[in-house]
């Protein structure tokens, strides 16, 4: 044993792990450490501690300034109430250790006495099996919570811990319940994004509107940002990933595990077959048709930063970018074939003969982009207002009306076939009571049937026949005024989103040919799925045949158009062009 003379400086080092403990914890360490200093005829050179700070991380504040004052020499021994409050990690603690004895530093303890290498292997293997234990133990805890249904660990946005106590007087632990004022943002958070807005628009209106976000009561900032929302969703994390909102309560989904580099914890996916997967109806915040439209909306993306579908290949998060403008990114060169961009805040033109010279291609022209928006949204609401299409608009109005009322009169038929069975059934018993045939059942079966005959009754009563379908008689007006309002709508911020991104899935390409004559300079080509749509509001059968409409098959049409918007369909080429004239001839195609 090596012998410290007296009046040795000693530093005390004391910790305690977990928020469950008290801080009298490190009182009561150190209160032990300085009778064993004093014991020695040492000095307290100074005290280090770590609450509520787990032993296996080195990423303690006052362990590393430990670690700093021994390697300058601010003491002669080190103190501590046991091994495995410096650490519970074999690797950390044999380091620790050794450290120690390159300084020529011993170490004492208060259940140890002097520490030697004995002490370091079989404490630190000791420890190493008390972590171990102590996580299979929590691990099945959890477990044992979710498979009843309750909270396993953190609460998500939207809910809180409930507070209440059993009849038997003991608190209720475990269990959430709603906060309708988080609900209806969480709502919000999925309609907007299904609308079409991203996560980072989301979160920039939710900050500018000052409302709180998951961590704004917690650790966080108290601000929302893209990540908060989109998250990860492979680990389930974020907004847009929890499941929980669908009543659906996911755990062991990932493992964390250490690296042992950093000390920081990574976290790994488990198999799907590991996952406990618990139904909590109760706590649903969200519909399924929404959820699915959310979850189609994020692999879409995902299917666009990534087209060939390769793993290991850096994703691309620029495909995914959503356009700026409504026809950006589907404005084709209808000479080289090149995208037509922005040449300035305003103006398109081919990238081809700007980037790559004259031998590409010769086509200088520009043009505006309101231009171009606006023909194209202008010839799509004249094409709008054709009679065959108002026609179609009745058509399917009278259609669903007709399928929901069918649904009403079958349930209203088979209570009134229901109500007929039942009168027959007492007049029957009725009839038998009158000729002598009385049992004592018969009182009970009589009691049920009329209870049957008063339910429904009641719900004849509030259930009428639905009336016969009889349209608005200005139905066709309405029509009319909501499509001469079409740019008005859809330039709409609430409705812009997901109205440009559903005419854009409408449109495959955008043709740019330029024509002097005409102005703007340009033929405008739609080629797309919008093309054979807008053949149905062609019913001009007296021109050539060379302008006449043509049937929608499975291959892509184009239309086109004049800048007033009055659309012609070119059948012997599947395209649908806007002319730019605002002449009478500019109605009419060449042939």
């Amino acid at each position: 044993m090596l012998m410290i003379p007296q009046g040795q400086k000693a530093a005390i080092y004391a910790r305690y792990s977990t928020d469950l403990q008290s801080d009298t914890s490190i009182e009561d360490q150190f209160r032990v450490c300085r009778r064993l200093v004093e014991g020695h005829g040492w000095k307290v050179a100074d005290s280090y501690s770590d609450a509520a700070i787990s032993g296996a991380s080195l990423l303690r504040p006052d362990y590393q300034r430990l670690l700093a004052d021994a390697r300058a020499g601010r003491f002669d021994v080190v103190v501590a109430e046991g091994i495995d409050r410096f650490s519970r990690d074999q690797e950390h603690i044999a380091a620790f250790y050794k450290q120690m004895c390159f300084l020529g530093i011993p170490v004492f303890t208060v259940a140890e006495g002097e520490v030697n290498e004995l002490h370091i292997g079989l404490k630190g293997t000791m420890s190493a099996l008390y972590l171990k234990e102590l996580a299979q133990k929590t691990h099945r805890g959890l477990e044992g919570r979710i498979e009843a249904g309750k909270s396993a660990g953190g609460i998500s946005y939207g809910y809180r811990v409930k507070r209440a106590f059993r009849a038997d007087g003991s608190v209720v632990t475990g269990e959430r319940e709603i906060i309708p004022e988080e609900a209806e943002i969480v709502l919000r958070i999925f309609r907007d994004y299904d609308a079409g807005l991203s996560a980072r628009a989301i979160a920039a209106a939710l900050n500018a509107e000052g409302i709180a976000s998951p961590g704004g009561s917690g650790k966080g900032t108290g601000t929302w940002g893209p990540s908060t929302i989109s998250g990860n969703w492979q680990r389930g994390t974020g907004i847009l990933n929890n499941e929980l909102y669908i009543g659906m309560l996911v755990w062991n989904r990932q493992r964390f595990v250490k690296d042992p580099a950093t000390f920081k914890r990574q976290a790994r996916l488990n198999p799907p077959e590991a996952w406990k997967v618990h139904e909590v109806p109760e706590l649903r915040l969200i519909d399924d048709d929404l959820w699915d439209r959310v979850k189609a909306r994020q692999n879409g993306i995902r299917d666009a930063m990534n087209p060939a579908g390769v793993k290991n290949e850096r994703p691309r998060p620029e495909n995914a970018r959503r356009p700026a403008y409504l026809l950006a990114g589907l404005m084709k060169c209808g000479c080289c074939g090149s995208s037509y961009t922005l040449m300035n805040k305003s103006r398109y033109g081919c990238a081809g003969a700007r980037s790559k010279g004259d031998a590409v291609c010769t086509n200088r022209a520009t043009i505006l982009r309101d231009e171009v928006e606006g023909r194209v949204l202008h010839g799509l609401r004249q094409s709008l207002l054709h009679p065959d299409l108002i026609a179609a608009f009745a058509e399917e109005y009278r259609r669903a009306f007709n399928e929901t009322a069918a649904d009403a009169n079958a349930e209203h038929d088979k209570a009134q076939r229901d109500l007929a069975k039942v009168e027959k059934k007492i007049a029957n018993m009725l009839t038998a009571i009158q000729d002598g045939f009385y049992n004592s059942s018969m009182k009970a079966d009589m009691a049920a049937l009329e209870d049957e005959k008063a339910r429904l009754t009641r719900f004849l009563a509030t259930s009428p026949e639905p009336p016969a379908l009889r349209l608005h008689p200005r139905m066709s007006d309405l029509y009319r005024e909501k499509i001469a309002d079409l740019a008005e709508t859809l330039n709409q911020p609430e409705l812009k989103p997901q109205a440009t991104e559903l005419l854009r899935g409408l449109i495959s390409e955008v043709r740019m040919v330029p024509a002097p004559g005409i102005p703007g300079g340009h033929q405008i080509e739609l080629v797309g799925e919008l093309a054979g749509i807008l053949n149905l509001a062609e019913a001009d059968m007296t021109k050539p045949p060379q302008v006449a409409r043509a049937g929608v098959g499975s291959r892509s049409d184009t239309v086109v158009a004049g800048a007033c918007g009055h659309w012609r369909h070119k059948s012997c080429s599947p395209l649908f062009r806007l002319g730019g004239g605002d002449t009478e001839d500019a109605h009419q195609l060449a042939a």
